[in-house]
């Protein structure tokens, strides 16, 4: 399972090397955290949704998600200061490398007439974010076993100062831009 983190250790690392004529292996842009989160406005009618989201979330990441709860109370929403909102995860060293591998070789080849990741996600500062549409492209998740189809957010954040570095970086990890 460690295959990704060899690949940028063996290829990825030195191809950017070369390309951006860094003077230090420190320089070399690396991905730092991968952040996984899931909101779930229904929560607040139904506690039952937060177990299921984080018994899914578990399921895909292989660590037990956070619940986040909500800081200011909206009452256009119906929502008060400290509900359940959502759930996230952070994933760092191998337990990302793990997930990177799912998500770029089996979870996005299943997404229906998939074309690629958008190019354009990214922050100014080196960070990408996408969003998948349903939770069903995992292979961990058994759609029998599922109340309803959610969407999630995934970050990448690396340590690259500019996004050109970033998208390299992520290009030579694997990821499927569209062209």
């Amino acid at each position: 399972m460690a295959r990704y983190k060899e690949l940028y250790n063996n290829e990825v690392a030195p191809a950017l090397m070369k390309k951006f004529n860094y003077k230090s292996p420190m320089q070399i842009p690396k991905i730092d955290k991968i952040v996984i989160n899931v909101g779930c406005g229904d929560a607040r009618d139904n506690s039952k949704v937060i177990e299921s989201v984080t018994t899914d979330l578990a399921a895909i990441t292989g660590q037990k998600p956070v619940v986040c709860k909500a800081r200011k109370s909206v009452a256009n929403f119906k929502l008060r200061e400290g509900m359940n909102i959502g759930v996230k995860v952070t994933l760092r060293g191998e337990r990302m490398y793990d997930f990177l591998e799912r998500l770029f070789d089996v979870a996005l080849p299943r997404v229906r007439d998939f074309r690629g990741i958008n190019p354009n996600s990214f922050d100014g500062r080196g960070n990408y974010a996408m969003g998948v549409k349903e939770q069903l492209i995992f292979p961990e998740i058994e759609y029998d076993k599922i109340d309803k189809v959610r969407g999630m957010d995934i970050v990448f954040t690396t340590t690259a100062n500019t996004d050109e570095e970033a998208k390299e970086l992520l290009t030579l990890m694997g990821a499927p831009f569209a062209k």
